[in-house]
């Protein structure tokens, strides 16, 4: 069965917009014409500053889409992958680098090529609470090892209850695919 496809503006889109255009209101009679410009060419800054990093990640993901065959996602990190997808998903959160703009992306990707909620759930906060790379470079040379080691030992098993709500979760709210 083919997933349906999401609208481009659904309600989210319309109460983000709807917030910008009240901020940018309330700004230009505050604040003036100068700097309302001042703040939209900043923020335009921004834009093409972070449009090429999400394009990047979006094609990153595409590329994972294409690169691992359906089956072998749906067999390590599927909905019947048990504990040992959860595993598989929390090791890859951990030793993925880069930024957000690159693995929430890559979580989509896992998410369209059969991963089940709970292994995208595990990838990303295994990512997010202890990030190999972000370990390596900021926190080892700041905290020290001793500091680091218990923080990773504390935060480990939390991308795996985390994985294990997110498939209750999904279970219990998300429609099955064999009720159409």
């Amino acid at each position: 069965m083919k997933k349906p496809r999401r609208a481009t503006f659904d309600w989210s889109m319309i109460v983000i917009v709807a917030i910008v255009v009240a901020a940018a209101c309330i700004v230009y009679v505050r604040d003036g014409a100068d700097a309302f410009l001042n703040v939209l060419l900043g923020d335009l800054h921004l834009f093409v500053d972070v449009l090429p990093k999400v394009l990047a990640g979006c094609l990153i993901g595409a590329f994972v889409t294409l690169l691992l065959p359906r089956e072998v996602v749906t067999r390590w990190v599927g909905a019947e992958s048990g504990l040992s997808g959860l595993l598989i998903a929390t090791f890859a959160g951990l030793i993925l680098p880069g930024g957000p703009l690159a693995i929430y992306p890559i979580g989509a990707a896992f998410l369209a090529a059969g991963a089940d909620v709970g292994a995208v759930i595990a990838l990303l906060s295994s990512w997010t609470l202890i990030g190999f790379n972000r370990l390596l470079v900021w926190e080892m040379p700041f905290m020290g090892s001793d500091f680091v080691l218990w923080r990773v030992v504390g935060a480990l098993p939390f991308p795996i209850i985390l994985g294990v709500l997110g498939r209750i979760a999904a279970k219990a709210l998300l429609p099955r695919e064999d009720a159409a």
